[in-house]
């Protein structure tokens, strides 16, 4: 019950009929229409990249609730679906706003991190996944402070669990930003030393030493 109760905060931000409806879904999902849910948990994730970020345990608690409830994964089912219409239209999302594009990213990865199947990440997830780190990963992109900012982020969060579903496609990912940072013109100062820390942060382990964390972050502050 504690972990629905830390759930219903974060949807504050619905109207009071959809809250409800989102409360119900957490704890008796069976009782309503998990397609309308899942919709509108991607809708809100596209528009305000806060939720995006916490959208991913919402997911994960109506799942969990509707397999021990019924046995099926009719929400789960749902999510994916619409999360791969998102992905096929991602360059035109991209075109039409960056923000939603960045919020996309965002909640994708997020689902990434949550769902689970038999204690492992979705096979289903890790290509799109990788797929759109690439996309931030091209010069275009690099030129965004905010998308190399969401790109970092999201490594951060679930780099070292990707690597481990394809090492290879990391691998292909970190040449394209190490040579961003070295041959790509245009960067902005912020943007090289994010690079520069993501890119020592894999070679670390995925791990943040005492002195990177000293480097980066009192350079970001100051």
């Amino acid at each position: 019950m504690g972990e629905t109760g830390r759930e219903e905060y974060k949807i504050q931000s619905f109207d009071t009929e959809t809250q409800k409806l989102l409360k119900t879904a957490l704890k008796d999902p069976s009782s309503v229409d998990l397609d309308k849910v899942a919709n509108i948990i991607v809708d809100q994730s596209l528009k305000d990249c806060v939720f995006s970020k916490e959208a991913g345990r919402i997911c994960y608690t109506i799942i969990q609730a509707e397999s021990k409830q019924v046995g099926q994964s009719v929400f789960r089912r749902s999510l994916l679906n619409r999360l791969q219409q998102e992905y096929k239209d991602r360059e035109d999302l991209r075109t039409r706003s960056l923000q939603a594009w960045i919020c996309y990213v965002t909640f994708i990865c997020n689902i990434f991190d949550y769902l689970r199947v038999n204690n492992m990440p979705m096979m289903a997830l890790v290509n799109p996944v990788y797929d759109c780190l690439f996309r931030l990963a091209q010069p275009d992109s690099l030129r965004k402070e905010e998308e190399v900012d969401c790109l970092v982020l999201q490594l951060h969060r679930i780099g070292e669990q990707l690597e481990k579903m394809n090492s290879q496609r990391m691998d292909e990912l970190f040449s394209l930003l190490r040579d961003g940072f070295l041959l790509q013109e245009g960067l902005s100062s912020l943007s090289q030393l994010l690079l520069l820390e993501i890119i020592e942060f894999r070679a670390a382990d995925w791990k943040m030493t005492d002195a990177a964390q000293k480097y980066y972050y009192s350079e970001v502050t100051d």
